[in-house]
């Protein structure tokens, strides 16, 4: 007889559906009153401070400093850049008026509208391109590096929690150069930053690639991004850096005086990583018992479970809890304390066990009167099943915590890695590559073929057919993966492989 999981349906059954349970039984977030926004819970913003600690050191590392710029443009800045309002205008929320007064009905209704229109934050390289224009006026201001962390609004007919909502929380990076190559090379090193915190905080495996023109950001020269494998076998964009040239510049007259007292236009880049993070994670390592945390970047580290049958054992077992939790939190792992949680609630241990897994914290403790007189704690990692445990001396569970949290997390990162090369396939006829697509399983298409690696003669109307024809977009052309071949589509050569998947 199988034996039930705690998440139902599971993945097998109905993924989109799972996704969503997980996030429900681990407490991430729930839908909010406002049509397509959420409310992040404790257990999920958790999360996100912790990539924003994380991120916000490297990006300071590299020479960026925050700033926060209006969540309100007006309209006018973002028509300097047709490309760009083009490519937003139908996800835009736009305020027209700046009061309420009653009706005859004693309803409120706007009154007082505004002398012009303002767009609620979608992006901000507009907005951050006018400050620039008054901020630079020589090439000794230059290079520029900014960073924001701020919430923004896409207007979205369907969203999902954490992958697409109409308000989302990112960080968005601008920054503006004397030279081309300059702006290029801070495009491709933020690039580099998201992916080594993708590796080695989310243990998510990604592939740096550029965006064909087709999947381009709206103004961008060039854009970059790294492109995960969720357990569906989809792809999620993860993060996306863009070489904006001279183009937002040009618009926002963006002028610098060069050595030699020339006017030159400064050339600018932005990127950004956003909450669908949180997605990427419940998506890569859950299972069907609930989240699974990536140590590093977990909401917490450890929790104690106080095992508790007679009352007399009480503060007996609570006080050996304590000064456990107390030791295990003067340890540094990841550039912080560890953080551990005592659950004194007075629910059924079963209840309060399973809570815990559901929740995707990496490790948990049982306290009983019996193992501190052995001084033997049975030790439960979630990556393991939940009937698995070691035991572990107090004395050897301090000296071993921080281990075991990095075989956690290597655990992950190999397992997704494995899971990712498992479905990633080079196709090389076109018969394949249909065929590759078709859904083999039609009572469960959620769960998809995977990536596949085929050469391309970059032709936009080939891309355009495969899209409507299989629902299949071209996620990036992988960097530095040049391969002669034959584009099964055209016959005409080819230079190197792209990957083909179904997205998010």
């Amino acid at each position: 007889m199988k034996e039930r999981t705690a998440i139902q349906p599971t993945r097998q059954e109905n993924y989109a559906e799972w996704y969503q349970e997980v996030i429900k039984a681990a407490d991430l977030a729930e839908h909010s009153s406002v049509r397509g926004c959420m409310v992040i819970k404790p257990w999920g913003y958790a999360i996100w401070e912790n990539m924003q600690r994380v991120l916000d050191s490297m990006l300071k590392k590299t020479g960026h400093q925050n700033t926060y710029f209006p969540l309100f443009i007006p309209l006018s800045f973002l028509q300097k850049e047709a490309e760009h309002i083009e490519g937003f205008a139908k996800e835009c929320a736009v305020v027209t008026h700046h009061r309420l007064e009653k009706n005859q009905e004693g309803k409120l209704v706007p009154a007082g509208e505004l002398e012009e229109p303002l767009v609620v934050r979608p992006t901000s390289e507009t907005i951050i391109g006018d400050a620039f224009s008054k901020w630079i006026t020589s090439y000794r201001d230059l290079p520029l590096l900014i960073n924001q962390w701020a919430n923004v609004v896409r207007w979205e007919m369907r969203t999902r929690m954490f992958l697409r909502t109409t308000e989302f929380l990112w960080q968005e990076g601008h920054t503006a150069h004397a030279t081309e190559k300059q702006a290029q090379e801070e495009t491709k090193l933020m690039l580099d930053v998201y992916t080594q915190f993708a590796y080695d905080f989310l243990a998510i495996p990604v592939i740096k690639g550029e965006k064909t023109a087709s999947e381009r950001f709206p103004g961008a020269v060039s854009t970059y991004c790294i492109e995960a494998m969720m357990q569906d076998r989809k792809a999620l964009q993860a993060g996306t850096s863009h070489f904006l040239g001279q183009n937002f510049a040009k618009a926002s007259q963006i002028l610098f005086q060069d050595p030699q007292g020339e006017s030159q236009f400064a050339w600018t880049t932005s990127w950004g990583v956003s909450t669908r993070l949180i997605g990427a994670l419940v998506m890569t390592h859950s299972d069907d018992d609930g989240l699974i945390l990536p140590p590093r970047i977990a909401s917490s580290q450890i929790v104690l479970l106080p095992v508790i049958h007679k009352e007399e054992k009480k503060e007996e077992v609570l006080k050996y809890c304590r000064t456990l939790a107390e030791e295990l939190r003067g340890l540094s792992y990841a550039g912080r304390s560890l953080e551990v949680i005592i659950d004194t609630r007075d629910i059924r241990g079963g209840e309060k066990l399973w809570s815990w897994i559901k929740k995707g914290i990496p490790i948990r403790i049982e306290v009983g009167p019996r193992d501190i007189e052995q001084d033997l704690l049975p030790l439960s990692r979630r990556d393991c099943p939940h009937r698995e445990k070691k035991t572990f001396s107090k004395q050897n569970l301090l000296s071993s915590i921080k281990n075991i949290l990095d075989s956690i997390q290597d655990t992950l990162l190999q397992r997704a890695l494995h899971f990712r090369n498992t479905h990633t396939h080079k196709i090389d006829t076109k018969e394949d590559f249909y065929a590759f697509f078709t859904p083999k399983n039609p009572k469960n298409p959620e769960i998809h073929a995977g990536f596949a690696l085929t050469h391309f003669s970059e032709d936009p109307n080939i891309e355009e057919k495969i899209k409507q024809d299989l629902g299949v977009t071209i996620r990036c052309i992988p960097l530095n993966e040049e391969e002669e071949g034959k584009c099964p589509f055209t016959g005409k050569k080819s230079t190197r492989r792209v990957l083909f998947a179904k997205s998010y």
